[in-house]
């Protein structure tokens, strides 16, 4: 049976194949759909989206330990934030199969910063698979719990945003699946015995010791895995002057821009199948490794004894594509093979002109977010503003300008305590998402209690992780699997915590939010502001059910409402050099009225007046 799916709908459908029984991760895109589909398995697998990656983490291993199959999934940065558990958890070595994927964001497309979890991998002493497309994404992941509970290792799939997002044809056999056309429900999923063990399991400094030789020993085993598994295989060529060794989606532009060349196709990446490789070495003239982001085979190679050949074409930064790997041809050819990507209106590999560019169109709050009204006022009171991770991060744009850091999940209420404590004057503000608050910033809310910092935390609260598309956390009420839960108050958490000023207030009335800012701001002590506000998106346009329109006669052409940088508010006439007439398109106004409550000359009303 075939079905078309993308690489992360294919993790979901063989961890069902593969008997897994307990799945957890915390959105993050590349990421996020592994779940979401795992999820449509309701009864099958128990899933979950965790506050955080480091308690989903400890899930996996939690489960691993009773015996089932688990997954966990995360985004590369996530990766960091469970290292903790999983650098403890690979000396104690799965029970029941544990595979992790890691979603790596080559060129960041949403992230902010790019890293090779390749080497993360392998500080951890973990397997790594690294599918190239969306049949070896679901083949990696089918053998991976196998391969985790024959070796007592865990296995890490490594995706990109490549393979996590792209989607093909996948050939599932006669694989169990309950949502395949026809599928049949899988038989009970293999569950091995727990066994007290404490030697195994507890980690105090004897025991640990002996976990760490169990651990070297494993990497025995793990070479001769990889000397030995299908997903490393060399394709051959017409010619053998040149012949390279790549991985993941790297492999793909490699065989489209060198496809008269052989080449190794790295699937079981570590440890490295060196006699393999090796061997391959031996039938090329001059070897040459091909992979995204860091030099990991590369150096591997070269560590092992195996010439590699040099080249000038930098490829260790960003996504890879083709175009790229053209670059490349044409330094080690120089036969003169043109990019597809040449400047508009210029011959490129085709007879015809290439299409001018696509004008860029630069990432905004959305028309009617919440956030908007927030970021403003921040602006109009001067605030300094220690920002976080999520779609309020775009408060750093033009105009409304009101983001002056983002460092990773938490860090907005940290890096401001850090500020005071530096002698940083005036107000300082840290805005932090719900979503963000509950993964990982009420340990900073706490430390700021704690070492009394007069830091001011504003709290985006949508009720929604809305920046990687609309996943339930703990403010919103409902699990993954949308069954109703608590909802957790951000405003009683914070009073738990011990802050004593505590306020909540509407984001679309801006005097109330003004007020409360600039009290806050100025109170010298720890004080939380929750600013409510549903994500219009995920609410599908609830706040207000009319659009606002501009009355021409009465706008002045300030520009006051510019400076909202809704993109519902666009130019009209202009009438003096640089000042035009506001106009607001009916089709993606919700009517939130924040436009109105900037107006100074009431030139702005609802069309339902």
């Amino acid at each position: 049976m075939k079905l078309f799916l993308s690489g992360n709908e294919a993790i979901a459908h063989a961890a069902y194949a593969a008997g897994c029984s307990v799945a957890a991760a915390y959105p993050g895109t590349p990421s996020t759909e592994i779940l979401e589909n795992v999820a449509k398995y309701k009864g099958a697998i128990d899933c979950e989206w965790s506050v955080n990656e480091k308690v989903a983490m400890e899930i996996g291993a939690g489960a691993s330990i009773a015996g089932a199959r688990a997954l966990v999934c995360m985004k590369h940065v996530g990766l960091n934030v469970a290292m903790d558990p999983l650098m403890t958890f690979t000396f104690e070595g799965p029970n029941g199969g544990l595979v992790v994927v890691s979603a790596d964001d080559p060129g960041m497309h949403s992230s902010q910063n790019e890293q090779d979890n390749r080497v993360l991998a392998k500080f951890a002493r973990a397997v790594v698979l690294e599918p190239s497309d969306s049949q070896e994404a679901y083949d990696m992941a089918r053998a991976a719990w196998d391969i985790s509970e024959r070796t007592g290792s865990i296995v890490f799939l490594r995706m990109t945003t490549r393979t996590s997002h792209s989607s093909s044809l996948v050939e599932i056999g006669d694989a169990p699946d309950a949502l395949a056309p026809g599928g049949a429900v899988r038989p009970e999923p293999p569950v091995r015995p727990y066994e007290k063990n404490p030697k195994k399991y507890v980690s105090v400094p004897a025991n640990a010791r002996q976990m760490r030789f169990a651990a070297e020993s494993r990497q025995d085993v793990l070479r001769r895995e990889s000397e030995e598994s299908p997903f490393n295989f060399a394709i051959p060529g017409s010619r053998s002057d040149i012949g390279f060794v790549s991985s993941a989606a790297a492999f793909n532009y490699v065989r489209e821009a060198f496809p008269e060349f052989p080449v190794f196709k790295v699937g079981f990446s570590c440890p490295l199948p060196e006699a393999k490789v090796r061997a391959f070495a031996s039938t090329v003239g001059r070897l040459f490794v091909v992979e995204e982001l860091d030099p990991v085979l590369h150096d591997a190679l070269k560590l092992a004894g195996i010439p590699v050949c040099e080249y000038k074409t930098e490829l260790h930064m960003m996504e890879l594509n083709v175009d790229r790997l053209r670059a490349l041809r044409s330094e080690l050819l120089g036969d003169g093979v043109a990019s597809a990507e040449t400047e508009a209106g210029k011959v490129g590999r085709g007879s015809a002109p290439a299409a001018p560019a696509l004008p860029s169109r630069p990432p905004t709050l959305c028309a009617g977010c919440g956030h908007r009204g927030v970021f403003y006022t921040l602006a109009k009171l001067k605030a300094t503003v220690t920002g976080d991770i999520g779609c309020y991060t775009l408060g750093v744009a033009p105009p409304l300008s009101s983001m002056d850091t983002t460092i990773c999940m938490g860090a907005s209420i940290g890096a401001a305590f850090g500020m005071r404590k530096a002698g940083f004057k005036g107000r300082l503000a840290a805005v932090i998402g719900d979503s963000t608050f509950f993964h990982s910033g009420m340990t900073g809310l706490l430390d700021v209690v704690y070492n009394k910092g007069a830091v001011t935390v504003v709290v985006l609260d949508n009720r929604i992780t809305g920046m990687t598309g609309h996943q339930q956390n703990p403010g919103s009420g409902k699990t993954l699997l949308g069954e109703p839960t608590c909802q957790t108050s951000i405003a009683d958490v914070a009073r738990a915590l011990g802050v004593r000023r505590v306020r909540e207030v509407d984001v679309y009335n801006l005097s109330q939010v003004e007020s409360a800012l600039k009290e806050e701001l100025d109170c010298g002590e720890p004080s939380v502001i929750v600013a409510y506000g549903p994500c219009v998106i995920a609410a599908k346009k609830a706040v207000g059910a009319i659009p606002h329109a501009v009355d021409p006669a009465k706008c002045k052409a300030c520009g006051a409402c510019f400076k909202l940088g809704c993109p519902a508010i666009v130019r009209g006439k202009e009438v003096a050099p640089g000042r035009f007439v506001s106009k607001i398109e009916p089709q993606p106004c919700i009517g939130c009225d924040v436009c109105a409550q900037v107006c100074p000359f009431k030139a702005i009303s609802s069309t339902r007046s």
